[in-house]
């Protein structure tokens, strides 16, 4: 399991900033430990005297991007519209880093404990049906994944279609939670 970041020496925290900043500007491919070492101006081997691997700096980077996804929606208004606009400006904002997070398996064991439900709290908190909120977070995954990709055309409103896309899963959620009434009416009386 990963150390939390209170437990990182300040020369760790250097190293881990250096990483963010190479993974911002060259991406999940340009993030290795030569070129990490290059920009901190070592030799590579010094890195492991600090981390295992490159795999430890991309798990701590990786928790580090949940608890930061979490702020930045837990800033959002309490609406599902709000989280959606978040979750969005979030991934666009740091594109290499919501990869990272998302276009891979999990470490959940590598994790500090409790990452990943906090990352998801925000959602959690606003759709109780663990279903509708996993089908809501692959919505807003799907939609900007795709928009990362370019995928999209040009011409396409995609404000419009997150807008649309949530509002459908809104009234899923509000329907769901609502309380159930029974039937009224002749139907509901009569035996089948």
């Amino acid at each position: 399991m990963t150390a939390s970041s209170a437990d990182l020496s300040p020369r760790q925290r250097d190293i881990l900033a250096a990483a963010r900043t190479l993974l911002d500007r060259e991406g999940a491919d340009g993030l290795t430990v030569a070129a990490l070492a290059d920009a901190l101006g070592i030799k590579a081997p010094s890195l492991y005297k600090h981390f295992a691997g490159k795999r430890e700096i991309e798990v701590r980077l990786i928790a580090d991007g949940f608890a930061e996804f979490a702020r930045a929606l837990d800033a959002a208004g309490p609406q599902l519209a709000d989280l959606g606009r978040a979750y969005r400006a979030f991934a666009l904002a740091h594109p290499h880093l919501y990869r990272l997070m998302t276009d891979r398996p999990l470490p959940r064991e590598e994790l500090p404990p409790g990452t990943e439900e906090r990352g998801a709290a925000p959602l959690t908190a606003r759709i109780e049906d663990r279903d509708l909120a996993r089908a809501t977070w692959a919505f807003a995954h799907g939609m900007v994944t795709l928009e990362l990709a370019g995928r999209f055309p040009e011409s396409a409103d995609l404000d419009a279609a997150w807008a649309a896309g949530l509002a459908a899963l809104d009234y899923q959620a509000t329907a769901r939670s609502a309380p159930k009434k029974p039937p009224v009416g002749p139907s509901a009386s009569s035996s089948a």
